[in-house]
């Protein structure tokens, strides 16, 4: 009995993470219906609907989300208003009402995360019992269930965004280590091409990761922007050591396609292979290591004397392949020493000396995933300069005079 009781705690150990969301999801929904009621007649089904679709894993990407609820709602509304005072209420409206709505989703660059929530709200608007105070009172219901939400998501995961970035961050480069170790195996045993396809893939699968840890360390990011300024300073190193784990990943799976071309035309001499095996094993071991410091120290540095193993076993690789220059094809040579590069690359990228980690902006995440996909300052320059050319070349001649 006693067996029995330990492996049902451990069902709900293991999905403890899901649990919790489930059961603050509830409860958002719950609060935001009462609370939605209090505020207006039957206001709250609109406002649990609105708190149900916006809680999500982290503040940062709830209170994302909830925006974009609201400025969808708005967006709906003035449409459904507007169709309504010029066709009333019928097929026609609605029609026009889910047009107008995407057409100003569009024009307003909401992207993906409040595009779809203007036409559902535009419907939901001219639903029975239209009015303008109707129209209002469901708005603010809006603004009730996405407020409710925002608050709610704090208590979604039980960890931190910084923690969750430290996990994430430790789990991939573990990851690249294992990829790194597989590959410098399969190339000291004589690997095949279907073996160096099966690394291929998994190096892919890597690198669908990349959009994944970059929303995480941004979160951690902006999570920290409210915090004591120790607490920022330790993002900001979180979010170079995503960078870093970025171009990381992107030189593994370089390294994967190149061992995978090294094969289909034919291979290496044995003697290279072996020390282009040992050139992995020592970029894995070092990765490995790598990551098992950075989980008990995330804000210290990397020790340089795993780096330095790195590019010395690249070094060698170097001299042997150019010392065969002549009894190896050029574009076998080529290749193997596209492997040293990128292990160099993964050198200076566990050091974080490379200007290109610190010296070159990193973008904030794709578009679709931002509120605005354009700032509202952008698109009013915009929309200056389409005007500006509409105007008679006479009076812009005179105004760029003046």
């Amino acid at each position: 009995m006693r067996n029995r009781f330990n492996r049902l705690l451990q069902q709900f150990v293991v999905r403890w993470y899901w649990i919790q969301q489930v059961l603050v999801t509830g409860i958002a929904a719950a609060l935001a219906w009462q609370l939605g009621d209090t505020v207006s007649k039957n206001g709250g089904v609109v406002a649990a609907i609105v708190a149900t679709l916006t809680v999500r894993s982290s503040l940062y990407k709830s209170t994302r989300d909830g925006l974009g609820q609201v400025v969808g709602s708005s967006v709906g509304a003035g449409a459904a208003l507007l169709a309504l005072h010029f066709f009333g209420l019928g097929i026609v409206t609605v029609g026009i009402t889910v047009l107008l709505s995407l057409v100003a989703a569009r024009v307003l660059h909401l992207g993906e995360v409040a595009a779809i929530n203007v036409p559902v709200t535009a419907l939901i608007v001219i639903g029975p019992g239209l009015s303008e105070s109707n129209a209002a009172n469901r708005l603010i219901e809006t603004l009730v269930g996405a407020g409710i939400a925002i608050v709610l998501s704090t208590f979604t995961h039980p960890k931190t965004p910084a923690k969750r970035t430290i996990d994430r961050i430790a789990s991939l480069t573990d990851r690249c280590a294992t990829l790194l170790a597989k590959m410098g195996e399969g190339l000291v045993d004589g690997y095949a091409l279907d073996e160096a396809g099966r690394w291929l893939a998994r190096a892919r699968l890597l690198a669908e990761e990349i959009p994944s840890i970059r929303n995480q360390v941004i979160e951690a990011r902006v999570f920290a922007k409210w915090l004591p300024a120790s607490r920022s300073n330790n993002a900001e190193k979180l979010y170079l050591r995503g960078i870093a784990v970025e171009h990381m990943i992107v030189q593994v799976r370089a390294t994967s396609r190149i061992l995978y071309d090294l094969r289909l035309h034919g291979g290496v001499k044995p003697e290279i292979a072996r020390e282009v095996g040992a050139l992995l094993a020592t970029a894995s071991y070092a990765l490995t290591v790598s990551a098992e410091d950075f989980r008990f120290d995330p804000y210290g540095g990397v020790k340089d004397p795993l780096t330095s193993e790195i590019r010395s076993s690249a070094e060698s690789l170097t001299a042997v392949a150019l010392a065969d220059h002549e009894e190896i094809a050029s574009g076998q040579i080529a290749r193997v020493l596209g492997v040293v590069s990128s292990t160099i690359v993964i050198a200076d990228s566990l050091d974080q000396i490379s200007p290109a980690i610190r010296n070159v902006p990193t973008p904030e995440g794709p578009s679709s995933q931002q509120i605005l996909a354009v700032s509202p300052i952008e698109q009013a320059r915009s929309w200056q300069n389409r005007l500006y050319r509409l105007l008679p070349a006479q009076i812009r001649a005179h105004l760029e005079r003046g």
